[in-house]
């Protein structure tokens, strides 16, 4: 098991080599998280979470520091630092970079972990919030706490719905279900709602059983396809329930050891379409038990007595199981792995019958088990007659000796085989990229020994490569880092390593190849240099002339053209062969050609990076036949250039084929021997005695410079100590200075502290005074303010009576107005009604004019009948008798019409006046008699006159004093009597518009003496009070 510190590293590797959980516990790595400079102290994490994809996850500590682990990529940095305990996490939103956070303050937080800034803060909780589910389309969010529920919309950050509760019943937990839009809400008496999340309408309950099974719910897991829940509580029985059917489908008994469930979680199965079959059961013993529902068999476990289980986070896709123990350290589990047993293949159904004395020996018994028989062709051995002892005879077809050892070499590691690699890599030109690394290490067939290395590495940084970053600037640290590692453990390794000044070029590229993991860099950097470097270091510190007069020999039998032109311009194998071998072509090809010639370095023979070199020299035959200067040829050996990878490769085989035996690399080089396992080979095949001149050069003139620093030292330490006397000295000296100008201050201090007391003393019988004063101006502006405030409430209370005089003024005029209008009113259905009388009277005076007329005209035509008849009788001597008895009848019938006239006067509503003046118009006066009486002696004389009897005829001429009533002078009479009762009703109207006059007048005086009187007595009872 791994152990990995995160320390106060803000990122960095989880593990430092590749993961190889075991069998037993099947951990990754245990991630731990140790104080600063407390060694011993660890800061322990609380939460984790998984993201939607499963490879990554986020952790919080109980500082608050939040991280977030990579498990694809073997990485983990810090993304935030909230300064308090966080109480759930969420890291499954639709913004993948996004996650929330329930800290200890019941605030809700949104950040970003890759610009590591606040997103959103969400307040509204009471309490610690413990769950935070998010719903499938990552758009909404629930957050529960003991005391409420609320759905938070992430869009806007908007509390959308809040459930509140009874503090007696309490929420457990409030959850969306995949692939759903339903909400189930688990309380602590042990009831199960279900909710439409868009309305908020309870969809239904679960029935939970009354009996004896019934549990109060404390944990909860649902599946994937959300038609599955287990719950459990303070017991050992699980709930299984159907939420399709809404009913419980079984109830699951776990072992004795189990008494509470404090977690549930549910394994994902790539292949049971959501249907999880597997759930993890976390009970109080700090140990998680892994069942099957449908077989309730316990399938394996995590976690251990000693170092419980606190809570447990699987991924969706079923990968990784992150587990937080009671010490604050966390658990990657592979699942994997845990569950290696359950998904073994079936047994073979085809069984071998093996002998019974062979399977006894343990010799046979290996051999026939590792035996494996194949068809081939050949010549059957016959047994010979006679000797047959009864036994079975095995007859087995031998290959040729020198076959089964070509297949010996080319078998290799991890089930490849060698004349395959070589074929594929004939036929492509190189490995794939995926599996190039693995393929190297098959055919470097490195050992990997941990503990060697370790023992290498723990000898620290070799003196030699201190300072190798001087030399060798390289930008990332961690690089340089680890190629100052792994050269301090070549140099351990072999002490030549230590001088050979080229070893960083040879090693840069394998290191920085695998940089991931040292201890492959080492061993590959080890087997180059045992294989492909051998006789490198016999002339050391020169180059190795023998090697290098191969590679001329390969040269000058396959181009003298281009020898004799280097040698013309004296540019030996040092100058055109060398640098190639020093950097393993690292100068002079990029990152891509350098790992396709390599891949066919290490799939052929030692000599064949010998041959390359030869060959890199005939393919750049024409750059170089055309150099005459021997800068520029240095120059084309340390840069690039324009080359034909493929072709130098072709060429090198080539000249691996066609060299001839003599001159060929293969007679001097060995063939290859990979790294012995357990320790590392001895490497001393270089001039010891040169080495160790060198060592003890080097050691003596470190002696050397070890005495001239000590005395430099020394020097140095006298010196400072004299500085530091002189220095004492002087602050000594000054110290007393600054004591004397101190105390001096002081003094001044102290008098202009006196002096400041003193003013403040007067300052402050000052401020007394100012404030005596203020007191006394307040307590008089108090009582002016009361005065007035007295002044402004008898003001209000006279404009209030005022106002109410004024109201009651104006509500008097409203009156007398109104009766005004009433009188108004009045006087016009008086003169309306005037003029219907007018018009009646009229009327009935034309009525009345009318029948006196009618009478007046009979009367006349009787009259003149009588007339002739009285002039018959004149002429018949009647004449006294006539008259006599014409007079009576003229009386008479006067008296008759008088009569009349009262009668119609009686009848009709006519006023007193137009019935006086009618009387009068209607009663005869004297001269009308006297008129008689001369008619009536001119009738006796009988003489009437012409003029005379047009008067009676009704004539235009009229007799002075006299009235006819056949004439219109009585229309005008009565219009005269009409005119003098209008003048009446005129009078009698302004008589009584000046009695309304008065009357007024009398109200208002009446109401501007009640309006003093009332005054007068409210202001005395005022000034009483």
């Amino acid at each position: 098991m791994q152990i990995s510190d995160i320390g106060a590293r803000p990122q960095g590797k989880i593990w430092h080599r590749r993961p190889n959980p075991s069998a037993t516990d099947s951990i990754i790595v245990n991630v731990t998280h140790s104080a600063v400079g407390y060694h011993s102290k660890t800061i322990r994490f609380l939460h984790v979470a998984f993201d939607a994809v499963g490879e990554a996850f986020l952790a919080g500590d109980h500082q608050g520091n939040i991280y977030l682990f990579d498990l694809s990529r073997n990485s983990f940095k810090l993304v935030q630092r909230t300064g308090q305990a966080c109480t759930a996490l969420a890291f499954n939103l639709r913004r993948k970079t996004e996650y929330l956070v329930a800290l200890a303050d019941y605030s809700l937080k949104c950040f970003d972990t890759e610009s590591k800034e606040l997103v959103s803060w969400m307040r509204g909780h009471e309490s610690a919030v413990s769950c935070i589910s998010v719903h499938g389309s990552g758009r909404y969010a629930i957050t529960t706490s003991s005391d409420t529920a609320q759905l938070w919309d992430l869009d806007t950050f908007q509390r959308k719905r809040k459930l509140n509760v009874h503090l007696s019943v309490g929420i457990q937990k409030v959850y969306f279900l995949p692939l759903s839009n339903t909400i189930i809400s688990c309380f602590k008496d042990g009831s199960v709602f279900a909710w439409e999340s868009d309305t908020l309408h309870c969809k239904y309950q679960l029935p939970v059983p009354e009996d004896e099974s019934r549990i109060n719910y404390r944990a909860f897991a649902v599946s994937r396809d959300g038609r599955a829940l287990v719950a459990g509580g303070k017991s050992n029985f699980l709930h299984l329930w159907c939420l399709n059917a809404r009913q419980l489908q079984r109830i699951i008994q776990m072992p004795p050891k189990v008494r509470t469930i404090r977690h549930l979680e549910f394994l994902p199965d790539s292949f049971d379409g959501g249907s999880s079959q597997v759930v993890g059961v976390l009970s109080q013993d700090g140990i998680m038990r892994f069942i099957n529902i449908q077989t309730c068999k316990l399938l394996f476990d995590i976690g251990s007595l000693d170092n419980g289980i606190n809570t447990v986070a699987i991924s969706s896709n079923g990968h990784y199981i992150v587990a937080v123990l009671e010490d604050g350290s966390i658990n990657i589990y592979s699942v994997k792995s845990l569950s290696r047993e359950l998904n073994k293949p079936p047994p073979p159904l085809v069984k071998v019958v093996a002998d019974s004395e062979k399977t006894k020996d343990p010799q046979n018994l290996n051999h026939v088990s590792g035996l494996k028989l194949r068809v081939t062709s050949g010549k059957v051995g016959r047994p010979l007659r006679g000797k047959s002892t009864g036994k079975k005879i095995q007859t087995r077809v031998l290959k040729p000796s020198d076959k089964i050892t070509d297949d010996k070499e080319n078998v290799l590691p991890a089930g490849l085989n060698k004349k395959r690699l070589q074929a594929l890599l004939k036929e492509f030109g190189e490995y794939p990229e995926k599996y190039r690394m693995f393929i190297w290490r098959s055919l470097l067939q490195l050992p990997e020994n941990h503990a060697a290395f370790s023992s290498l590495t723990d000898k620290g940084i070799h003196a030699a490569y201190m300072g190798i970053q001087e030399r060798y600037p390289i930008k990332s640290q961690k690089l340089l880092r680890i190629l100052q590692r792994v050269l301090s453990a070549m140099a351990h390794w072999s002490a030549i390593f230590a001088e050979v000044s080229y070893l960083p070029l040879l090693a840069f590229p394998f290191v920085k190849l695998f940089q991931n993991n040292q201890l492959i860099g080492f061993e590959v950097v080890a087997t180059i240099i045992t294989n492909w470097c051998q006789h490198w270091f016999e002339y050391f510190p020169n180059p190795p002339i023998n090697v290098l007069s191969i590679i001329e020999n390969i040269l000058a039998h396959h181009d003298k053209e281009l020898l004799h032109h280097l040698v013309k311009y004296n540019i030996t194998t040092q100058l055109y062969a060398w640098p190639l071998m020093e950097t393993l072509f690292s100068e002079v090809l990029t990152r891509e050609e350098w790992l396709k010639l390599f891949d066919n370095v290490f799939s052929n023979h030692p000599s064949y990076l010998l041959v390359a070199v030869a060959a890199y020299l005939i393919c750049s035959r024409t750059p170089l036949l055309q150099c005459n200067i021997k800068e520029d040829l240095e120059h084309f050996f340390h840069h690039r250039n324009n080359l034909d990878l493929s072709a130098v490769i072709k060429e090198a085989y080539h000249l691996m084929d066609t060299t001839p035996e003599d001159i060929h690399p293969k007679r001097l080089l060995d063939d290859f021997v990979p790294l012995t396992r357990g320790q590392y080979p001895i490497f001393n095949k270089y001039p010891k005695f040169v080495i160790d001149y060198q060592t003890k050069e080097r050691e003596r003139i470190w002696h050397e410079e070890l005495e001239y620093l000590k005395e430099r030292q020394l020097a140095h330490g006298l010196q400072a100590e004299s500085v530091k006397r002189q220095a004492e000295n002087a602050a000594w000296y000054r110290q007393q200075q600054l004591l004397q100008e101190a105390e001096e201050q002081r003094r001044k201090i102290l008098h202009e502290e006196e002096q400041k007391l003193v003013e403040q003393r007067v300052r402050l019988a000052a401020v007394k005074r100012e404030l005596k004063i203020k007191e006394l101006q307040i307590l008089d502006a108090a009582q002016r303010r009361f005065l007035k405030h007295q002044q402004d409430q008898q003001k209000s209370e006279l404009r209030r009576l005022d106002d109410e005089i004024d109201r009651k003024v104006t509500l008097r005029s409203k009156e007398t107005a109104a009766l005004i209008q009433d009188v108004e009113v009045r006087n016009m259905e008086l003169e309306i009604q005037k003029k219907i009388l007018e018009q009646q009277l009229a009327k009935e005076q034309e009525a009345v004019t009318r029948d006196v007329k009618g009478h007046l005209n009979t009367n006349w035509i009787k009259a003149d009948v009588e007339e002739q008849k009285f002039k018959r009788l004149l002429e018949m001597d009647q004449c006294t008798d006539v008259l006599d008895c014409k007079w009576d009848e003229v009386v008479e019938r006067h008296a008759q019409l008088k009569l009349c006239q009262e009668k119609a006067a009686a009848d009709a509503p006519i006023p007193s006046l137009l019935s006086d003046e009618t009387s009068q118009a209607m009663e005869p006066d004297a001269d009308q008699c006297n008129y008689l009486s001369e008619r009536l002696s001119d009738t006796r004389t009988g003489c009437p006159t012409k003029q005379k009897r047009d008067l009676f005829q009704g004539s235009g001429e009229q007799i002075p004093g006299s009235v006819c009533l056949n004439d219109m002078s009585l229309n005008s009479s009565v219009q005269l009597s009409l005119d003098r009762g209008r003048t009446d009703l005129e009078n009698k109207e302004r008589e009584l518009m000046t009695g309304i006059r008065e009357l007024r007048q009398k109200l208002a005086t009446r109401a501007r003496q009640q309006y003093s009187a009332n005054s007068l007595t409210d202001g005395t009872a005022y000034n009483h009070c």
